[in-house]
């Protein structure tokens, strides 16, 4: 039996755990692990503190679908629909630009979700607070180094965090790059943003009309939602909470400060677009450091391949392009070498 480790458990490595298991059933002992205290990657949800609000979505908002891709990755989505983690948009976005041929989907539950949907599909060896730094070469296999120390090995590994942070493992991995993969890696292009949710008490009643707004006039915040009103849901005795993401640009400028310094800048802006807003019960605010994907790798169909044997393959959506659909795309197209290595 094939051992596996995914590093990062995100929508790219959630989903190819559960694609794998699905084709290959009890040939490969798959393990996920991921940094982050749970799984989503930048399809996250927090929660208050105390549990008297809704949840919030930090990471993406929801899902577009294209009809090439509706009918392209049709069993995924009816997957999703059936088991009731997708649910079509039917709430007001205003300002929101896109063709009249796509089709946007919520989460009642949540981003994190879709990811955890597909993880507990997987069957795989769940692992959080696992911060992998090294990748060693050993014969036939891997030797994955861990930041809180000590090391496992593995037949096959498969990276789908974000490109900047593959580039720092220690170990063989640079060395086992060509010059025309360094150079491929080296252009890809993210943006950065800051993202803030408010927890509001029950009593607390959001008399706005719109479920989310796109902001187009203001130098710091992009968008505002309201997060139960845009997953349509009503849970008795939650209060309402209101995620804010802030511009690309923004993002850009204050990248290097800490979030603890942003926090007040947003909230400041936030008032003005929203005068009288009451106050909150608690805040948590989030850098995205690595948000969407503005340059991708150039001439890769998904996936990069570093080594054959012991197989090592990097993928996301760094390597298709930054959306749901994207992250599928590049876990299929890491299925298809798996499957051939394995």
């Amino acid at each position: 039996m094939s051992r596996v480790l995914i590093v990062g458990a995100g929508l790219t490595g959630s989903l190819c755990a559960c694609l794998l298991r699905r084709e290959m059933r009890n040939k490969v002992q798959i393990s996920v692990w991921d940094k982050a205290r749970g799984p989503g990657g930048r399809m996250s949800t927090t929660r208050p503190p105390d549990a008297s609000s809704h949840s919030a979505d930090l990471g993406a908002q929801y899902i577009t679908a294209t009809p090439a891709y509706a009918q392209a990755h049709h069993s995924l989505y009816s997957e999703l629909l059936s088991a009731g983690v997708l649910q079509p948009l039917d709430a007001l976005l205003e300002g929101l630009k896109q063709k009249e041929d796509s089709k946007n989907y919520v989460t009642p539950l949540g981003m994190n979700s879709v990811v955890k949907h597909f993880l507990s599909e997987s069957g795989a060896d769940l692992f959080f607070e696992r911060h992998v730094i090294g990748l060693y070469c050993r014969g036939a296999s891997w030797e994955v180094e861990r930041m809180a120390g000590g090391s496992e090995t593995f037949d096959a590994v498969v990276l789908t965090m974000p490109v900047p942070q593959i580039l720092e493992l220690q170990g063989d991995l640079r060395r086992l790059l060509s010059v025309q993969q360094k150079q491929q890696l080296d252009q890809v292009v993210y943006s950065s943003r800051f993202a803030v949710a408010l927890f509001f008490s029950p009593d607390v009643a959001l008399s706005f009309p719109w479920a989310a707004r796109y902001v187009s006039d203001n130098p710091c915040i992009r968008y505002i939602a309201v997060d139960a009103r845009k997953r349509n849901i009503d849970i008795p005795g939650c209060g309402p909470s209101l995620v804010v993401h802030t511009s690309v640009p923004f993002g850009l400028q204050h990248l290097e400060q800490d979030k603890e310094d942003i926090q007040p800048i947003v909230l400041h802006e936030l008032h003005r677009l929203i005068p009288g807003l009451p106050q909150p019960n608690s805040i948590k605010c989030h850098k995205w450091r690595y948000s969407q994907v503005l340059t991708s790798v150039p001439d890769c169909p998904g996936h990069m391949t570093v080594l054959d044997r012991p197989l090592l393959v990097c993928g996301g959506d760094a390597f298709s392009h930054s959306n749901f659909d994207g992250c599928v795309e590049s876990a299929l197209s890491m299925l298809r070498v798996l499957k051939a290595c394995l």
